[in-house]
């Protein structure tokens, strides 16, 4: 998707703010070529992606906001708040490595944990499975999810993965079923889990 589509501005403005961006040392940028970090533009991103996703974490953990409407205010609040705060917030918050949707936190230092996850969409009938994020910004779809208890920390039994349309059918915990369409199994990325003793 082009810049301005996603942002809704006109592409004189996109071609504006890559230029400041230039200036600062965060991109470099070639008109009708496109734009990519630069190194320094790179850890400026993962600095502000660490900070939206603790406050996330603090949102969810500490002031009762939902699941599915953490995203936003942590938009409007990452802007707003120093790398003292950022510091001493990870360090209520116990260092977390994820954010409510599982989301990697990035460190400190810009690294990320290496992790191994598959889409629901890939697993197989009998599989024990642990919801480890689920990847959609979408307020339906995490409406959707957040209301059967499909959510990061979840254990589920897959019951049927339908070859035809790409149904993912799984049991939660307390026994419910639960038929996912393929694009909803898609953004919920899982771990296997070795079955109960």
């Amino acid at each position: 998707m082009e810049v301005p589509d996603r942002l809704s501005v006109s592409s004189a403005s996109v071609t504006n703010m890559f230029g400041r961006l230039q200036e600062m040392g965060l991109v470099g940028y070639e008109r009708y070529r496109g734009a990519s970090l630069t190194r320094r533009g790179l850890m400026e991103a993962l600095r502000l992606v660490r900070r939206h996703r603790l406050i996330e974490t603090f949102l969810l953990e500490h002031l009762g906001y939902s699941w599915q409407d953490v995203h936003e205010e942590a938009e409007r609040l990452e802007h707003a708040v120093s790398d003292r705060f950022t510091a001493r917030l990870a360090e209520l918050l116990g260092h977390p490595d994820r954010d409510p949707y599982g989301e990697l936190i990035p460190a400190a230092d810009g690294t990320f944990a290496p992790e191994k996850l598959k889409p629901l969409s890939e697993t197989e009938a009998g599989q024990l499975v642990h919801i480890i994020k689920v990847s959609d910004e979408s307020v339906s779809v995490l409406n959707h999810l957040g209301e059967r208890g499909l959510v990061p920390g979840r254990v589920l039994v897959v019951k049927d993965v339908r070859a035809l349309d790409g149904v993912v059918t799984v049991e939660d915990e307390g026994g419910g079923e639960h038929p996912l369409r393929e694009t909803l199994a898609r953004v919920i990325f899982v771990q296997a889990v070795a079955e109960p003793a």
